[in-house]
């Protein structure tokens, strides 16, 4: 008996390394029914076993991004997979990330990579208003997200948590535009003017469309739905005639030292693909980055959207150095 334990414990051993050498371990930021399609998807086409790790809603990109920080010295991902670039930006200062240019994004503009390689950006979304018609007449919509500090819009805007996802981002990107002090005091005016804090983007969305305020700032994919969903709102790309903007793209990079690199390097080489651009862009209306992808109606262009102009490393950097003031402003 014991002549046959041995092989057949090598077998089992050698079957368990050959299945882990095809697969690929994904963390993701992006809402889960959009993206898990896309990663079945790859199973489906390359045979490689896709294990993902999702955000939630409300601790959107903060979750994985501590995870991935917590097992640098051991990675256990591949590939991450951000809503926005800034927190990738968090991991490359922080030697998580390593370097991988895909001959797929080429077209790509330089606008949306980094530049030493550590994240190409696809599929991109924009911070906007969205607004319910019923409450707001046309004449009556702010057309600068410093006018949501009016006292005629008093209890009537809302916002996404601004320690979570892309309203960090958001933030964050307007200290780099108008500087510390113009910051601060511009979500001084609006906890004063009574904003209400919601728990998500998609809370925003809900709390506008049921009416119980007029406005709110959200990203381009969850106003889109609402859309969809036939709800009597409006959208407006803010500031364009000022700052612009904020323009999203989807990041994604290799980690560090990744358990299974060359499988990483594939599905990162397909999520950059044109094909995934317009799978995002049907499902839930992102804009593509590379140039002549096939969008539904209702995508807006990126060429039609005037963006704001940013530096994404420094960026990243205020967005760590104003965390303490944030979670000050949310909870007093």
């Amino acid at each position: 008996m014991k002549k046959f334990l041995f092989p057949l414990i090598l077998l089992l051993a050698l079957s368990c390394t050959d299945q882990s050498k095809e697969e690929v371990v994904v963390y993701t930021s992006v809402d889960q029914v959009f993206s898990e399609p896309v990663l079945r998807d790859f199973e489906r086409e390359t045979g490689i076993k896709v294990k993902a790790v999702y955000d939630t809603e409300e601790t959107k990109s903060t979750g994985v991004l501590n995870r991935l920080i917590a097992e640098k010295s051991h990675p256990q991902a591949d590939v991450f997979w951000s809503g926005d670039p800034v927190r990738t930006m968090v991991l490359k200062q922080k030697g998580v990330t390593a370097a991988y240019v895909s001959e797929v994004a080429k077209d790509i503009s330089p606008v949306f990579k980094d530049v030493d390689g550590h994240w190409t950006g696809f599929s991109a979304r924009a911070r906007v208003l969205i607004y319910n018609k019923k409450l707001l007449a046309e004449a009556d919509v702010p057309a600068s997200i410093l006018d949501l500090t009016k006292e005629k819009y008093k209890g009537q805007v809302a916002i996404a948590n601004p320690l979570f996802g892309t309203t960090t981002f958001h933030i964050a990107a307007l200290f780099s535009v108008l500087g510390d002090e113009q910051a601060r005091a511009f979500l001084k005016d609006l906890k004063a003017n009574q904003v209400v804090i919601a728990t998500s983007n998609g809370d925003v969305k809900k709390r506008v469309v049921k009416g119980e305020v007029a406005c709110g700032l959200t990203d381009t994919d969850d106003a889109h739905e609402a859309v969809k969903e036939g709800a009597d709102v409006g959208i407006v790309f803010l500031d364009a005639g000022g700052m612009g903007s904020l323009i999203m793209p989807n990041t994604v990079n290799l980690i560090h030292q990744a358990p299974h690199p060359a499988n990483g390097q594939k599905l990162i080489d397909y999520l950059l693909s044109r094909e995934t651009e317009a799978k995002l862009a049907q499902s839930c209306a992102q804009m593509p980055l590379h140039k002549g992808v096939p969008t539904p109606a209702g995508v807006p262009s990126l060429d039609k959207i005037k963006p704001m102009k940013i530096d994404y490393a420094q960026t990243a950097q205020k967005l760590q150095s104003i965390q303490k003031y944030l979670k000050e402003w949310a909870e007093n």
